[in-house]
């Protein structure tokens, strides 16, 4: 542990040569990273603005929370790990916390920033490191599945070619729809780039498809790609939301707010750490005893970026799954980060031409990478029920669901009752009932703040 407290603090040289990269190499990653993400610049000031926050200010928000948090994990984590406001949680502060509950933004923002001040605490303390090292290895690997299975669905949902049917069910899109179809194409294309080693395959997809999205209408006759007017323009946005939180404002409605409060703490604890901890482990970074190298640096790092987001008037900022695509691509090193961030500080200057990168290009990408995530189930040891049971159940689950926190749930829960089976006491310890007595909680949450 003295090890990784200096290797914590000491100057990040990146560590190429170790890791077996390379300069080109790990700028093309941050590039493809950036090519898979860069919908966030987009799409999250869309979601909160219905809140009645200022869409140019959300503009500046995203973008600089995105590069700054980046760019710290880059430099003190040394990973090739990239943050920006997460999806899903902006959902529910829009829709949930302000919408259905009457909360403020400002009130809202004041909860963000008491969390990740808490998560601060927990990871410089080595808490969150702790607590993590006492997951069991099946749970650890259910996680990464699980990321990848996620991160899949995003990919075919996103193409479209998962879509709702009939009483609810999800099918496959209609290949009568020329966007469809041309996604399907670039499927079954994008594999042989990257078996045929082609620099730069998941780039080249995301970039050939918007491309080809200039001639390809969609079924309503619309091009896909809509060119823009201009490729760069000079950024317009506002400052409004800067220290725009409201700290009396969440205290007076604190009983009000517990539960959802509550319920953002541990879906972003598990969720971070969830995607650090995958990533990490894709890119064969983890240490013999399967922890994360600098692993405080990258849980403070992680933390420190919602405290940066919601200063700036965002909601939590936190590791993107999309951060294997860059992995993928032969990325190793927070060199990775870094290119991340300044392709998000540049994208001030070139919103035009990002905001013509349709979220459909991004589908073969994010299949791929999803299915590479599940490499880990190939050395399980089926003869063991406890080894190979709950890692299986929380990829279903989460397959199925789309909700990555109760596959976490559902393989916590069948892992320690597979355990009470075999009577094997001695390996429940306080860290296994600990962790399900906090899912259990998380889960009565979400019953109480989704429903």
């Amino acid at each position: 542990m003295r090890g990784g407290v200096r290797s914590s603090v000491r100057p990040v040289t990146f560590d190429l040569r170790a890791r077996g990269t390379t300069v080109s190499r790990e700028v093309l990653a941050g590039a493809t990273t950036f090519a898979a993400m860069s919908y966030i610049i987009v799409v999250n000031p869309l979601i909160l603005a219905s809140t009645g926050m200022d869409r140019s200010g959300l503009l500046l928000a995203t973008v600089l929370s995105a590069a700054i948090s980046t760019l710290v994990m880059g430099l003190w984590a040394n990973l090739p790990i990239a943050l920006a406001p997460g999806m899903g949680t902006n959902i529910v502060f829009s829709q949930i916390l302000v919408m259905q509950m009457g909360v403020s933004w400002r009130s809202g923002l004041a909860m963000i920033l008491l969390n990740s001040l808490l998560f601060l605490v927990l990871s410089l303390s080595r808490w969150r490191q702790r607590i993590v090292a006492a997951f069991p290895a099946p749970i650890k690997l259910g996680m990464q599945c699980s990321i990848g299975m996620l991160v899949a669905y995003l990919g075919l949902k996103n193409g479209g070619l998962i879509v709702a049917g009939a009483g609810g069910s999800i099918s496959f899109g209609s290949l009568s729809d020329p966007v469809v179809l041309m996604i399907t194409v670039a499927i079954v294309l994008t594999p042989m780039l990257v078996v045929l080693r082609v620099p730069g395959a998941l780039l080249i997809s995301i970039a050939g498809l918007t491309l080809a999205g200039l001639f390809v209408r969609d079924a309503h006759g619309t091009p896909l790609t809509q060119a823009p007017a201009h490729l760069f323009a000079l950024p317009s946005f506002s400052s409004n939301l800067i220290l725009a939180l409201d700290l009396r404002e969440f205290f007076g409605d604190f009983w009000k707010l517990l539960p959802v409060t509550l319920y953002f703490l541990l879906s972003e604890f598990f969720a971070g750490t969830t995607t650090l901890l995958s990533v990490t482990r894709r890119a064969g970074l983890l240490d013999d005893r399967g922890e994360i190298p600098r692993a405080r640096a990258a849980f403070s790092a992680d933390a420190l970026a919602s405290t940066i987001g919601a200063l700036l008037g965002t909601t939590t900022v936190t590791a993107f799954a999309e951060s294997v695509t860059g992995v993928e691509a032969g990325g190793r090193t927070g060199l990775v980060a870094v290119v991340v961030a300044v392709l998000f500080a540049l994208s001030l200057f070139a919103a035009p031409l990002i905001g013509a990168v349709p979220v459909q290009n991004t589908a073969p990408a994010l299949l791929l990478v999803g299915i590479l995530m599940l490499e880990g189930l190939g050395g399980m040891d089926t003869a063991r029920p406890e080894a190979a049971i709950p890692p299986l159940a929380m990829t279903i689950v989460t397959a199925c669901t789309a909700d990555l926190m109760v596959g976490l749930a559902i393989g916590a829960f069948v892992y320690t009752g597979i355990l009470a089976g075999l009577r094997q006491w001695q390996r429940l310890g306080p860290a296994v009932l600990l962790l399900d007595a906090v899912l259990i909680m998380y889960l009565v949450l979400r019953s109480l703040v989704l429903h």
